[in-house]
C-alpha cells in the first residue's frame, strides 16, 4: 500500500556508545559511537597493533562485556544477560576463527570441525545434513586423506582451514575472523580470503574480519578502517 512507510530490517549487529577500558588502564582502549552489521553482511575492520582489533572482537562476541553502552546481537544486548546466556548466545549463534586457531591438538581434524554442533542444539539442526563438517573441509580445499589425523600434525595453513571450518559449521549468523591471514604468503592468504568469503554466502553468515593487511581490502565492498571507527584511537588521543 502505498504512503506506508518501509520497514527497515534490523541489523545482525549494533553498536552505540560503546566505551571499553582495560583495569589499571589511563585511558579507554575503545569508543565506539555506532557501528551495525547486516544478515549476511562482510565487513573488513582495518586497523594496525594496538588500535584495540582483538578487544572489539571480542567484545562483539560476548566474550568480554563492555564497561558503558550496547552491543546487541539479534536484539540482545550482551550486558543484559547473565553468563550462562551469554555463553548460549555465542555458541548457537557465533563462529569464531582465532588468531591462533585455539584448535584442540589431540582431537582429529573432522572431531575439531564438530565441535560447535556438540555445544549447541540449534547448530546442529540448521546443519544441511550429517555430513555437512566434512562438507565445510572439502569446500575449504583441505584434502580428505588429512581429516582422520590429530590438528596438531597439520600445517599453519591447513589448521587455518580447519579453524574456519569450524567457525562455519551449524552455519552461525555471524562468523567473526581475527588476523586470520597473518601467517600465510601472498597467494595463499588471497585464496583463504576468497574461500571464507564464499563459504559465509552460502552459510548465510555475516562475517567481520580484522587485520593490519590492508592488502584485504579488495576482497570487500565495506571497509572500515579501525582508527575511524574508535574514537579512542583517534591521532592525538593519549594511549
Amino acid at each position: 500500500m502505498s504512503g506506508l512507510p518501509t520497514l527497515q530490517p534490523s541489523p545482525l549487529l549494533s553498536l552505540r556508545d560503546l566505551r571499553h577500558r582495560w583495569p589499571g588502564a589511563a585511558v579507554d582502549t575503545l569508543d565506539v559511537p555506532a557501528f551495525e552489521l547486516a544478515a549476511g553482511e562482510a565487513v573488513f575492520l582495518r586497523g594496525p597493533s594496538g588500535c584495540g582489533k582483538s578487544t572489539l572482537l571480542s567484545l562483539m562476541a560476548g566474550v568480554l562485556v563492555a564497561d558503558a553502552g550496547t552491543v546487541a546481537l539479534l536484539g540482545q544486548d550482551w550486558r543484559a544477560l547473565s553468563g550462562a546466556r551469554r555463553d548460549r548466545l555465542r555458541a548457537d549463534h557465533v563462529g569464531y576463527i582465532f588468531q591462533q586457531f585455539n584448535l584442540l591438538p589431540y582431537l582429529s581434524v573432522i572431531d575439531n570441525v564438530r565441535l560447535p554442533l556438540r555445544f549447541s542444539a540449534r547448530r546442529r539442526a540448521r546443519c544441511a545434513g550429517a555430513d555437512e563438517p566434512a562438507q565445510w573441509l572439502a569446500r575449504l580445499g583441505l584434502d580428505e586423506a588429512l581429516w582422520r589425523r590429530p590438528a596438531a600434525q597439520l600445517s599453519v595453513g591447513q589448521q587455518q582451514r580447519v579453524a574456519c571450518a569450524r567457525a562455519l559449521a551449524g552455519r552461525p549468523e555471524l562468523v567473526i575472523a581475527d588476523e586470520p591471514t597473518s601467517a600465510l604468503d601472498e597467494g595463499t592468504r588471497d585464496r583463504f580470503v576468497d574461500a571464507l568469503l564464499a563459504s559465509c554466502r552460502e552459510a548465510g553468515s555475516a562475517l567481520v574480519l580484522v587485520s593490519h593487511d590492508a592488502r584485504l581490502a579488495g576482497h570487500f565492498a565495506r571497509q572500515i578502517d579501525l582508527p575511524a571507527l574508535n574514537r579512542a584511537a583517534a591521532p592525538g588521543v593519549s594511549r
